[in-house]
């Protein structure tokens, strides 16, 4: 037998995902010094973690030879703190919110149900989705990319599983309005999960609504307003039913002893938080009143830019050419053709993408 078939159907139909560009990819395509580059494409946070998150990791090195806690305790108890929601609320998560994603959807889907993605939006639902068997539902998010909710409700069928929401949505920083979310929730047996990796950013959220209702969970991260992407830390907050059964089929020890550690003491510093969300509150404003295409308005960390006529593989291809790393957006669903993510970075970065932009 062929080694190939030895791979799950489903696998098949799986577009990979695609990431940002790395520096290193940049230099050997352009020959370019790895100093002269910027890299505005993955939505990382221009001033990197806490002090206090890297001094803590250091000092956490030294133990791991011995496992962390299996459901990281003590991170768990932080992030109650710093939510305001109980801790039978709440389960960290590793490799990131990914982790978390994987997780849910091993635990409630089975081959042939559905699940509802408002697209464009972030591609790793569908691909975790599609690994369990599921078949994508995609509901087109309206041409200022807030959700049509009536044509979600009209998506609902007997065999939806799961309903992913991003709020801010990924790649185009629009949240998703209480009141929308809560029809979603209240018309259906489904589970609604909400994404909120970059609701630091934000100015609303609903993580309250997770003890009032069965079905709403919220998904978050300590990779962009934290400035930890390299730890993977995410986290959920489920109902209290959800969680006991998530904890039967999570990873053991999925969150090491060291990213404890380092999001225990990210959490403590919010005055690292607060100059990450005040850089990408300034930075948005500029980037907006200078770059001499359209510019969504947004409620994270990045801006969303239409580059109509040019395609957007042309115009990140100068970018590149130029140092400068930014996400074209064609890979995701229904995105089209000429939308280009730029994560809104330090004063300096964010002058260099507008004479980028302005020498197209």
């Amino acid at each position: 037998m062929p080694r190939y078939e030895l791979i799950k159907e489903e696998i098949a139909s799986i577009a990979k995902y695609v990431p940002g560009k790395s520096i290193d990819d940049i230099v050997r395509a352009y020959g370019l010094d790895p100093a002269s580059v910027i890299k505005l494409g993955s939505n990382e946070n221009p001033l990197g973690p806490s002090p206090k998150a890297v001094e803590a990791l250091i000092k956490d090195a030294q133990g791991i030879s011995i496992y962390p806690s299996a459901d990281a305790r003590e991170l768990v108890e932080a992030i109650s703190e710093y939510t305001g929601i109980d801790a039978d609320h709440i389960v960290a998560s590793g490799p990131g919110m990914d982790g978390l994603l994987d997780g849910l959807t091993r635990l409630v889907i089975s081959r042939g149900d559905e699940v509802i993605l408002t697209t464009p939006t972030f591609s790793y639902y569908e691909i975790s989705a599609r690994a369990n068997g599921a078949v994508p539902v995609y509901v087109q998010r309206e041409e200022d990319f807030s959700v049509d909710v009536e044509n979600v409700l009209d998506a609902i069928t007997p065999r939806t599983k799961i309903i992913f929401l991003c709020s801010p949505n990924n790649p185009s920083g629009n949240v998703v309005p209480e009141e929308d979310i809560l029809r979603i929730a209240e018309a259906t047996e489904a589970l609604v999960f909400v994404d909120e990796a970059y609701v630091e950013f934000s100015d609303r959220n609903i993580a309250h609504l997770v003890p009032k209702y069965d079905n709403i969970i919220v998904g978050r991260t300590f990779s962009k307003a934290f400035g930890l992407a390299g730890m993977r830390i995410g986290y959920g907050m489920l109902p209290i039913w959800l969680k006991e059964e998530y904890m039967k089929i999570a990873t053991p020890f999925n969150v090491s002893s060291t990213a404890v550690a380092a999001g225990v003491a990210a959490l403590s510093d919010t005055e690292h938080l607060n100059k990450s969300i005040e850089l990408a509150r300034t930075g948005k404003k500029y980037l907006q009143d200078n770059i001499p295409f359209k510019v969504y308005d947004t409620q994270a960390n990045f801006v969303l830019v239409d580059v109509a006529p040019h395609k957007a593989r042309d115009v990140t291809t100068e970018l590149l050419k130029k140092g400068i790393i930014v996400r074209d957006c064609t890979s995701f669903a229904n995105a089209g053709d000429s939308l280009i993510r730029i994560t809104i970075g330090t004063e300096e970065q964010n002058k260099r993408v507008v004479e980028g932009f302005s020498s197209i």
